[in-house]
């Protein structure tokens, strides 16, 4: 990298970063859509842009494999401008949550314009816990206060603590909760996630807290302080328009964690990290995470899908996350594969060859799920015979 390129050099999404906040606003556009044409689709909007719309533009737009150079990176993580834009998207999703619970409440919406105005504003605080994501890693004080926020519509506030310090030292193992394994669909994997993630949260807070000398149950335990905001918001707009509204959350809350965890299952599928002579698990590596570079999604997840990098450096900034060549590359952007992951025949066509491949078929490199040995092997051994 010549000195010439590093001073020219620009981000070409600086501008597009910004789109990520609309998936926040797709409640306020289907209300306004909805009041105003009385036609139940556009109340569907947030999965008629996430599962029809976002995968046509990944389709046509296609992929960027660009990185930054390293010589820019260090003022580039500076621009507040980028944390700005992700402060807005928290701002943005709670104006949404309001607004629709006051639409539920006073427009008299029949069953399936409630459904499809709940499950848009589901994917919008479903892709805000991604937003939590990148403000939860960072070190400073208000970000990591942003992050509850912005878990607090799908009450999963436990979800930075568990991240972070289960998920981040455990990733590409089988005791990750939130790692799936070849051979095991989508549900299996989810109530195996939620629970475990839950569990595991809990008990690495309560740890953390016995370290310092206090109790679990102190207004230090971060859980305790994340499901505060959450109580506030629900049962704030359930006092103020009435219980109309709790099957509203409920729906929303439950639809936009299972969307987080529908891509933990596709982040890790069947990836293994090898044990070392003494016993700890090899580093994690590019190899340990599947990537996508589809510009759309990325651009809308603020970059999740370069995930291989945000393992090895955690805090780095969205906007300097790179690809590897190293890393396993998911055939469509995350929206597209969240689709396939929900019918597992179709999953493991696509999916099995790939780890296969990865692992130039061997098996005992794969993360199996148990009971799923015999199948891997059949399996491995008839992809990459």
């Amino acid at each position: 990298m010549t000195t010439a390129t590093v001073t020219t050099w620009h981000d070409n999404k600086r501008h597009a970063w910004l789109l990520a906040i609309l998936p926040m606003i797709l409640p306020l556009l289907a209300i306004g859509l909805g009041t105003t044409y009385l036609n139940p689709v556009v109340w569907y909007l947030g999965p008629i842009v996430v599962f029809l719309v976002i995968p046509l533009l990944d389709f046509f737009l296609g992929e960027d494999t660009n990185n930054p150079p390293e010589a820019v990176v260090a003022g580039l993580e500076k621009l507040k401008y980028y944390r700005y834009a992700v402060y807005a998207a928290v701002v943005m999703e709670w104006i949404g949550v309001i607004a629709s619970a006051w639409v539920i409440a006073h427009e008299h919406l029949g069953w399936v314009a409630y459904l499809g105005l709940s499950l848009t504003v589901g994917f919008a605080t479903g892709i805000s816990i991604n937003t939590a994501h990148e403000l939860g890693h960072k070190n400073s004080i208000l970000e990591r206060w942003l992050a509850r926020f912005a878990l607090a519509p799908t009450f999963y506030g436990h979800f930075v603590v568990e991240h972070n310090y289960g998920h981040h030292l455990r990733v590409a193992t089988p005791e990750d909760p939130a790692t799936s394994r070849f051979g095991e669909t989508l549900y299996q994997f989810l109530p195996r996630s939620v629970i475990g993630g839950l569990k595991s949260a809990w008990e690495i807070e309560a740890q953390r807290l016995h370290r310092r000398g206090y109790g679990v149950w102190s207004w230090r335990n971060e859980h305790l302080q994340s499901w505060t905001i959450s109580i506030i918001l629900w049962g704030g707009l359930i006092a103020a328009w009435g219980w109309i509204v709790l099957p509203f959350l409920l729906i929303q809350g439950v639809y936009g964690f299972s969307l987080l965890e529908v891509v933990n299952y596709l982040e890790h599928y069947g990836l293994l990290r090898q044990k070392r002579s003494d016993g700890r698990y090899e580093r994690c590596s590019p190899e340990h995470s599947w990537n996508s570079n589809h510009i759309v999604t990325n651009v809308f997840l603020y970059q999740l899908q370069r995930h291989s990098d945000h393992h090895a450096n955690p805090t780095r900034c969205y906007q300097a996350l790179r690809h590897f060549e190293t890393s396993p590359q998911l055939p469509a952007g995350y929206a597209t594969m969240i689709m396939a992951a929900y019918v597992p025949p179709l999953w493991f066509a696509i999916m099995n060859p790939r780890v296969a491949q990865h692992y130039s078929g061997r098996v005992e490199r794969v993360n199996i799920q148990p009971g799923k040995e015999g199948y891997a092997r059949q399996v491995m051994g008839s992809l990459h015979g």
